[in-house]
Order: structure tokens, then C-alpha cells, then sequence
């Protein structure tokens, strides 16, 4: 599977796992998952044919492994990042004493006077290190980090989760728990 097949693929399964499965007559069940059998054939009736040898490539190259296999292999699930109510079953986990967030310098500001927020998703996104934090600000222009007090906010009782492939995962973080990191 060639690197521009398995992008497209990874960015079309990432919008009926995490956002539209109703797009291909998809149903997830409360934890996300569908059976593999049911994509591929729901995948293919949409115009979007992907093997299962193709489908197990892009869920093993995905650099952000979004995407996870049951025990058994018979049935798939995004990560995390969902729009749609799903619940991944994380139990609750004790975060680092910071994480960080990565957004655009444009959106500072807001984030500044009200926290972050989920937005449309479930939960805020937070990263371990700093450099994926870079990565996920780089996305929508230039990029800043924000350190998150986790261990502060942990004892205060919040809630975090951790996914599968590595996400911090937690609900919204009011302003007074942010610093902006220097570039």
C-alpha cells in the first residue's frame, strides 16, 4: 500500500470512527467499536474498497496509532477524538505532574480567558511530552505549548484517563492551571 493510499485511508477512518459512521451506514457500539467484517463491507459498498491487509497496514503505521484492534482482531475502534458518545472504557489513571496542550498561537487568547476546552470532542487532549504537543500546535499555524498543572488539578480531584495510544485524556482545564511554555 503506497504512503498516499494509506493517508487517505487512515483520514477516512478516522472520520467514520471517531465522527460520521453514519456516513457508511456504520453503527459504533457504546465503547467505540465495530466489527471489522462490518467496515470493510460498509467501506466498500461507499466507494472506499480496503482489504484487510490493508486495513491491518494503516492501523499498524499510523504514526499516532489511532486506531486499535479488539483482543480477538474482530472488531476496530478509534483511539480517541471522538465527536460521537462513546465510552472507551479508560479507568481513571494518576498523569504525570505536567502535561502539555499544542494549539495555534492564534487561538492563545480564548484559551487564555476561558481554558481548553473539548470543543466538539469528548475530552481534552493532552500530551506526556512537549514535542508532540509541538506537533499538534504545528497543525493549524504556529504553534504554542501549554503546560498543564495535571498534578494540581488531579488533587483537586480531576479526572484523568490515559488511551490506548498514549493521549492524556481529561475534561476542561480552567485558565488558572495553564502556563505558556517559551518557545
Amino acid at each position: 500500500m503506497d504512503e498516499k493510499r494509506t493517508v487517505k485511508a487512515s483520514k477516512f477512518l478516522s472520520l467514520v470512527l471517531r465522527h460520521q459512521p453514519e456516513r457508511i451506514g456504520l453503527t459504533l457500539d457504546g465503547n467505540g467499536w465495530v466489527g471489522v467484517d462490518e467496515l470493510l463491507a460498509a467501506c466498500a459498498a461507499h466507494g472506499r474498497r480496503l482489504t484487510r491487509a490493508e486495513l491491518d497496514h494503516v492501523v499498524a503505521t499510523n504514526n499516532k496509532r489511532r486506531f486499535a484492534y479488539s483482543d480477538d482482531g474482530r472488531r476496530i475502534r478509534a483511539s480517541q477524538g471522538h465527536t460521537v458518545p462513546v465510552d472507551l472504557g479508560l479507568a481513571p489513571a494518576v498523569p504525570p505532574a505536567v502535561l502539555f496542550h499544542g494549539t495555534a498561537a492564534a487561538t492563545l487568547p480564548l484559551i487564555l480567558h476561558e481554558g481548553l476546552r473539548p470543543m466538539a470532542r469528548q475530552d481534552v487532549h493532552l500530551s506526556a511530552d512537549r514535542e508532540t504537543a509541538v506537533r499538534v500546535g504545528s497543525r493549524h499555524g504556529r504553534p504554542v505549548v501549554l503546560a498543564v498543572d495535571a498534578a494540581g488539578l488531579a488533587e483537586g480531584g480531576q479526572v484523568f484517563r490515559i488511551s490506548a495510544n498514549g493521549v492524556w485524556l481529561t475534561g476542561p482545564v480552567a485558565p488558572e492551571w495553564l502556563r505558556v511554555q517559551p518557545d
